[in-house]
């Protein structure tokens, strides 16, 4: 028994082997002994679904303009205060009013040195927060001018503090 040549992988990819040749008996036969191999396409749909290119436009609500249909005008945007009894109020006033003097003071003491620039956007935030709380105060809205204050003091004694 011969020992088959053992071939490389990497060398038997560009060998191109020669298909076995098949003799028929008779000349006339051998159209018979050949399957005849025809396509079967799958059937056709009917419909092609092409993806959307860009996305859907939103749907607009347009209102009623019946008789019976009367909306109220909304002015603002809504508030999620909560309410604050009298004495709670108070406090918040005094809070807001100790912590505006403080971030105020820290901030004549920070105005006499020359800032870099992270200190002077320091410097943006704590007056926005000041003018929030005032704002605020305006509006009796002692919890959100609270908040506000107390902010601009923790900022502005981070502003005095850094070298």
């Amino acid at each position: 028994m011969k020992k088959r040549q053992h071939i490389p992988w990497a060398v038997a990819i560009q060998a191109r082997p020669n298909s076995p040749v098949h003799y028929s008996e008779t000349g006339a036969g051998s159209d018979a002994v050949l399957p005849i191999l025809a396509m079967e396409l799958p059937s056709f749909p009917g419909t092609l679904v092409f993806p959307r290119m860009s996305p859907p436009r939103p749907r607009v609500i347009t209102p009623s303009t019946g008789a019976g249909s009367v909306e109220p005008e909304k002015t603002g945007s809504p508030s999620f205060t909560p309410q604050l009894s009298a004495q709670e109020s108070n406090a918040a006033r005094h809070e807001m009013q100790d912590s505006l003097t403080i971030a105020e003071k820290n901030l004549a003491i920070a105005s006499n040195r020359k800032l870099n620039s992270a200190q002077a956007d320091l410097l943006s935030k704590i007056r926005s927060y000041i003018k929030d709380a005032r704002e605020a105060a305006q509006g009796n809205d002692w919890g959100h001018a609270r908040s506000s204050a107390k902010k601009a003091q923790v900022l502005s004694e981070e502003l005095v503090g850094s070298p």
